[in-house]
């Protein structure tokens, strides 16, 4: 009996080894979540892109009826280049817009003026662009137009792998044909389009071109303003028409061509429409870009080639995980969140410069960057085997060093203090909260330490020394001197990141004390591999530094709300205090005191005023305090900030209908469930629970810090 035990024991101990060493067919784990739209609907938009430019259509395959999805996800052409600024403004300057704060008896400048004509330039400028429109002209039979409501029988499919966009519908019961891709390499989208309507003249594509937009978002176009701006042809060919758009001081350049023969004829300031030759098919690209270009335009065969191979090379060469064979019903789920999270990410989020909240498929906060969201959008690039793509926007915080020591050196700080929501230039937006979170800072080091991981080097150090040492300094020189208590104390000023408290009086939150610690800690050590000696003022800020606020055996949101469990306790917003051991290894936490704080909010946190990256941040901590069940039910809590749509977009508010560190967010935390962190139980999968649930096969995929 006793052998018999142990035979059966050993067979499923080789079962689990064959599973989980045995190589995950990537191919059909990423097509079996190909999103299909089969119906009008507002948010069932899909895009395709690169990574520095994305178009995103309804389900024709193109932008036909952009006022139907204006109050969902808006269907926009957009690019990192593209940016714009209103006129008159160029006089405005920063450091006339400040307001001054008490800090411990000094007075210091913070850029949180509002409501007047020059903050508001400031803050709404520039604004990204939609490049322009393109979509089709339809007509019936009789000649009358054709409205959302006539198209029949939609289909339309999303191919994953190659990143192909695939459309069917049917008008009066004729079929209409669509490819739709963008180029691997150019800024160009293509369209292949195959129907009888085309001989019966029924089918034209109009390309227009909107003027920029100071609306906080997500649509960045004015439809309104036509004598505003310029739409050139400076160039025609028998194939061919080349646009100059000039918006203001700012020009780009839109070069269209198609196949065989056709018409463009200009029907407005900014209205082009394309009529093909009577035939029933026929291909049409769009080249865009900020220069003048003489380079051919791509055609459908090349840029859906191209465009195959950057993501084959994507899927195959990052990391994956497979839960096909997890016995938990909300598997299915999760596995879909995370193909296509890994999809949206790629395209939105991993250009040169930090990526917005909503990438390149629509505007939120005027298209800026939130440098503090900029950590949900990149860790997982590295953890998911792209660490590449986190490397690719180190350059821009170089570049803006100067502009960020500027900034502490105005407020009587040494160091970089870096901004909240840029603009490529990385000046800060004025604001009555971003100017005050802190959160921000420590995030370089934290990108730099995990390159360093990747590439252990004396490159790698020398390469980002800078910024690991200029943001030390900040935080140093942040920290103020509590003679009375013998400690260094963060604030006030300061906003947490939980966003939930008053700047003027707000001290010492859990999260940013933490993130303190480890920030200054890693920049010693990165002292140390550079034989450097540890800084004296850095380490007396990191071993003075107040300890973690905690009242009743919990750790609260900051030591001036000690009362967050309590009665009218602020248990709204970001649940940040989790970050310090779940973002964060927690060298300054205590892992039983965080558990039980991570129950406390699991129980009476308001999940319905929370955002998408709460939910993954929940999780991480609570694999680290080894609760792996809460982990899953955090990640999948059924809460309306955590709504995962057909596309795979983290919908979180009407205004915000997509949330990229959601995406990101919940990357990182399956990452670092999956193949651990330093420190994790030497179990596979050590942020999933351990009773047989859930099989996670995984692959490609790095520790976490």
């Amino acid at each position: 009996m006793n052998r018999f035990v142990v035979f059966i024991a050993l067979i499923l101990l080789l079962q689990s080894c064959s599973n989980q060493t045995s190589k995950i067919d990537r191919e059909a784990l990423v097509k079996r979540h190909n999103p299909t739209v089969v119906a009008a609907d507002s948010l069932a938009v899909l895009s395709v892109g690169n990574g520095n430019f994305a178009f995103t259509a309804d389900f024709t395959g193109l932008q036909t009826w952009p006022d139907f999805y204006e109050h969902g996800i808006p269907v926009l052409t957009q690019s990192h280049w593209g940016w714009h600024s209103m006129p008159g403004g160029e006089k405005y300057a920063l450091k006339d817009e400040l307001q001054y704060y008490d800090s411990h008896g000094r007075q210091v400048p913070y850029a949180s003026k509002r409501g007047t004509a020059e903050t508001e330039w400031l803050r709404a400028n520039p604004h990204r662009l939609n490049l322009g429109r393109i979509g089709f002209v339809l007509k019936k039979r009789d000649g009358t137009r054709v409205e959302i409501q006539d198209a029949q029988n939609i289909r339309q499919t999303l191919d994953l792998w190659n990143g192909l966009l695939s459309s069917y519908f049917e008008i009066e019961d004729q079929p209409v044909r669509v490819e739709t891709a963008v180029h691997g390499k150019k800024d160009a989208v293509s369209v292949r389009v195959k129907s009888p309507l085309l001989k019966a003249g029924q089918l034209q594509v109009v390309i227009e071109f909107p003027y920029g937009s100071e609306n906080w978002g997500p649509d960045a176009s004015d439809w309104t303003h036509p004598d505003r701006y310029k739409t050139q042809v400076f160039e025609r060919t028998e194939n061919r028409i080349d646009l100059k758009c000039t918006l203001d001081s700012e020009t780009y350049y839109a070069s269209i061509g198609w196949s065989g023969k056709g018409s463009m004829k200009k029907t407005a300031k900014h209205r082009f429409v394309f009529t093909p030759a009577s035939a029933e098919t026929f291909e049409l690209s769009t080249l865009f870009s900020k220069d003048p270009t003489h380079i051919d335009i791509p055609g459908a065969d090349e840029t859906q080639h191209t465009l195959a191979a950057l993501w084959q090379k994507y899927w195959t060469t990052g990391g994956a995980v497979d839960l096909s064979a997890s016995k938990d019903p909300r598997a299915k789920e999760l596995e879909r969140r995370i193909v296509l999270s890994q999809y949206l990410i790629k395209i939105n989020s991993s250009g040169p410069l930090p990526p917005q909240e909503t990438g390149l498929t629509c505007n939120s906060w005027y298209g800026k960057p939130h440098l503090e969201m900029h950590w949900w959008h990149a860790v997982q690039f590295v953890l998911w085997g792209h660490y590449e793509t986190l490397e690719k926007t180190m350059p821009w915080y170089q570049s803006i060093l100067p502009r960020a020591k500027w900034m502490a050196r105005l407020q009587g700080y040494s160091g970089v203090r870096w901004p909240k929501m840029v603009g490529p230039d990385g000046r800060e937006g004025p604001s009555s909260v971003g100017v005050f979170l802190i959160w921000q800072q420590p995030h370089p080091i934290y990108y730099a330490e995990l390159l360093y991981r990747m590439h252990p080097d004396r490159e790698t150090l020398e390469k980002y020394k800078e910024i690991v040492f200029e943001s030390a300094e900040f935080m140093a020189s942040y920290a103020w001197w509590d003679e009375s208590n013998k400690r260094y104390v963060l604030g006030p000023p300061l906003i947490p990141a939980q966003e939930k408290h008053p700047a003027a009086t707000t001290m010492n939150p859990t999260f940013e004390l933490a993130y303190w610690a480890w920030g200054l800690e890693t920049a010693q050590k990165w002292r140390e591999r550079l034989g450097l000696p540890r800084d004296e003022k850095w380490e007396r800020v990191r071993t003075h530094l107040s300890p973690l606020p905690v009242k009743n055996g919990l750790y609260v949101n900051a030591e001036t709300a000690m009362n967050t469990f309590g009665k009218g306790g602020r248990r709204v917003g970001h649940p940040s205090l989790l970050g310090a051991y779940g973002m964060l290894p927690g060298n300054v936490v205590d892992a039983e005191t965080m558990r039980r704080t991570l129950k406390k909010v699991m129980q009476t946190w308001n999940w319905e005023s929370t955002w998408g990256w709460d939910f993954p941040l929940t999780a991480m901590t609570a694999a680290r305090v080894g609760e792996p069940e809460l982990a899953v039910d955090a990640l999948l809590m059924d809460s309306g900030k955590n709504r995962y749509l057909l596309n795979g977009h983290n919908y979180q508010v009407k205004h915000l209908p997509l949330y990229l560190p959601g995406n990101g967010g919940l990357l990182t935390a399956v990452a670092m469930m999956a193949a651990g962190w330093d420190g994790a139980p030497n179990v596979h999968a050590p942020g999933f629970p351990q009773d047989g649930s859930w099989n996670v096969h995984w692959e490609g995929l790095q520790r976490m810090p």
